[in-house]
């Protein structure tokens, strides 16, 4: 953070540079209740106070946490309120590690399941003749030669 941001008001477009974000990204939290309505020059440009800065440090790392915009406009609506959300945001932590935790124990099962299915498609090719179809992926149709992938957030659904 440098000296100057700490003293004097920042506009928006000095307020993303310093945060590595977009002028839209903090026109957007603005507009969600993220960041307090900024004042307006009488050019109609957005000013923002310094403590904004710090504000801005918060919400990038909440949401790289996993906290959505909603969750965090949320919890700062009840603090700018007077009330104290902290065992609710170590609520919400909480539940955010489970979910993460079952995402890695699917990964894990995929990955077991993609290792089977390679060595079992690699015995199937080291017996089909160089030239022929030795339809792998027909494979993956048998359910009883295989598990199921997992299907929470892992693939990315195609559209018709």
């Amino acid at each position: 953070m440098s000296s100057v941001s700490k003293t004097r008001h920042l506009y928006c477009g000095e307020l993303a540079r310093l945060c590595g974000v977009s002028a839209d990204t903090v026109r957007f939290y603005e507009r969600r209740r993220l960041l307090p309505p900024a004042p307006r020059t009488s050019a109609g440009y957005r000013i923002f106070p310094p403590d904004t800065l710090a504000r801005m440090h918060t919400i990038r790392a909440g949401l790289s946490m996993g906290f959505s915009v909603g969750e965090l406009a949320d919890i700062f609506r009840e603090r700018n309120a007077g009330g104290a959300p902290c065992h609710r945001v170590r609520k919400l932590a909480a539940e955010k590690l489970a979910l993460l935790e079952a995402k890695l124990r699917d990964l894990q099962n995929w990955r077991r399941e993609l290792r089977s299915t390679l060595k079992a498609w690699d015995r199937r090719l080291s017996k089909t003749p160089r030239g022929k179809q030795a339809r792998l992926l027909e494979t993956l149709a048998h359910p009883k030669s295989r598990t199921r992938f997992p299907s929470r957030g892992i693939r990315k659904r195609e559209t018709p």
